[in-house]
């Protein structure tokens, strides 16, 4: 009996002991596991590094020139044994990278042109219903965007990128422009990367994209009138780190010039800041206090932190915050400053049984909120017969300073259906707090006398858009887009709209980030 008692407790005391045991076991295998996937990530990087290594032996081999053959060998000589003939080159094909140079420093040279057709039932257009630089701008045809990119290793230390742009306006004006031009570490230790030049600022999913990587013709309302029509960005220097997690995970700290007409929002010196409005400035106040960069407090600072996993085999999110922090140009005091803070969520599935990437899901969403501090302002400073703003009694105004607040939103959803098409959905909407300055009772005075009553800023009302869309791909190298948009802006009413995209890449282009 007694040891039937004793058997009895030590099977007890076993099986208390099981779950501990077993969360050991789940600990140590969890521990195994991933001390064998950093062996198996170094052991990569170790391959791969001595895999480039011997590349560039190669490379470097066969770019010596060759020695000088001579006529006859001496005699008891061993004659050298005759190389292998050279392989026949085959013929370029359209697919092939356009490249410069060769060895460790070359550039690939890609062409991507893009160009719309169609009308609106709006009269505004550019900078009314289309807020984007590269957005259809006219009834008839827009050339859109021509972007010739050139990139490349620079040495065993960098590497480069150009974006050179060709643009017609809507009134028929070509005009080139440099969108990008940046030189990026490759070899910074600790997981640092260092990007100086001019760049797009590293602020949410659309603004680093260019116009041909859009899942749609225009930009997002959101980004034109906050961002900018030709987004934000500036030269700068940019340093991001990759941390050491088991997901992708990586932080950005932007610092760039906060001057000219691709930092709208802050010193652009410019009074329209993402369209919207004939004369009247923003804010009812023009531009004002270009005061240059004295402090670091009068440069542009962007900070960006992003995050991507996978949630089951066929799924990925990727989430991110960033801000905006810098000076503007509003009133005489000389002091005023923009914040902009935004939040952005992707997520995409993919078949498992995929062909070329299709079946697809893709859902984008980008949320803005601004806050923009409106400088002191009176407009007896604009001379005589000039467009001014004016109070109830004819007599220029006087603006106080005040802070104002803007948010707004935009969400897309992308179903590739079959291969080579993609029909898509956005929406859109923007609105804001009312100011006091929209409370004042002020009037517009276009010079001649002639007084119209002003109420909601045109660049800060409510306004809201819904976009279908139909793309199709014939190849990865062109596609044809047709798109509806459905406009509803508070003041001016409903508009609609329709657009057809076409659009051709011709040689290399660097794959676009997820």
């Amino acid at each position: 009996m007694t040891r039937l008692m004793t058997s009895v407790s030590l099977l007890a005391v076993g099986l208390a002991a099981m779950p501990l045991r077993a969360a050991e076991n789940e600990v140590e295998t969890l521990r195994r596991q991933l001390g064998e996937l950093q062996a198996q990530f170094e052991r990569s990087m170790r391959q791969q590094r001595e895999q480039i290594e011997a590349l560039q032996r190669q490379l470097d081999a066969l770019q010596r020139p060759a020695a000088t053959p001579v006529a006859e060998a001496p005699s008891g000589a061993v004659a050298p044994a005759a190389r292998p003939a050279a392989e026949p080159q085959r013929a370029w094909r359209p697919t092939d990278p356009i490249r410069i140079g060769s060895g460790t420093a070359y550039a690939d040279v890609g062409v991507v042109a893009t160009f719309a057709v169609g009308g609106s039932t709006a009269e505004d257009i550019e900078g009314g219903t289309q807020l984007g630089g590269h957005d259809p701008n006219q009834r008839g045809f827009t050339v859109q965007n021509v972007e010739l990119n050139l990139q490349g290793a620079v040495d065993p230390y960098f590497r480069g990128t150009v974006n050179l742009l060709f643009q017609l306006d809507s009134g028929g004006e070509s005009f080139t422009e440099l969108e990008e031009a940046w030189l990026e570490t490759i070899a910074l230790p600790a997981n640092l990367q260092l990007r100086v030049g001019q760049f797009l600022s590293e602020f949410g999913r659309i603004n680093t994209q260019h116009p041909h990587q859009w899942g749609f013709v225009d930009v997002p309302l959101v980004a034109g009138r906050f961002l900018g029509p030709d987004g934000l960005r500036n030269p700068g220097a940019r340093l991001s780190w990759l941390a050491p997690t088991p997901f992708y995970s990586e932080l950005f700290l932007g610092v760039q010039n906060s001057q000219g007409e691709t930092a709208a929002g802050f010193r652009g010196g410019e009074d329209h800041h993402g369209g919207d409005a004939g004369e009247l400035p923003f804010g009812f106040r023009h531009a004002d206090n270009d005061r240059g960069v004295h402090s670091a407090g009068d440069l542009l600072f962007t900070p960006r932190w992003a995050t991507s996993f996978e949630v089951t085999q066929n799924q990925t999110l990727l989430a991110g915050v960033s801000a905006a922090f810098g000076p503007n140009a509003s009133g005489e005091s000389g002091d005023t400053r923009t914040e902009i803070y935004g939040v952005d969520l992707t997520w995409k599935w993919k078949s498992p049984n995929h062909q070329r990437g299709f079946p697809f899901v893709a859902w984008q969403t980008e949320a803005m909120l601004r806050r923009y501090e409106l400088g002191e302002f009176d407009w007896a400073e604009v001379a005589a017969g000039e467009p001014r703003v004016v109070d109830a009694g004819a007599a220029p105004a006087v603006l106080a300073a005040e802070r104002v607040k803007d948010w707004g939103l935009y969400s897309q959803l992308l179903w590739g259906f079959k291969p080579g098409w993609v029909a898509g959905l956005r929406a859109d909407y923007l609105t804001s707090e009312r100011a006091a300055y929209e409370q004042a009772g002020l009037f517009w005075d276009d010079g001649s006398g002639t007084l119209t009553p002003l109420g909601r800023d045109p660049q800060r009302d409510r306004r809201w858009r819904l976009s279908p869309n139909l793309t199709w791909y014939p190849s990865e190298f062109s596609k044809i887009r047709l798109q509806y948009n459905f406009d509803d802006r508070r003041e001016l009413g409903e508009d609609h709209s329709v657009w057809l995209q076409f659009e051709f890449l011709l040689g290399a282009h660097a794959a676009h980030k997820f």
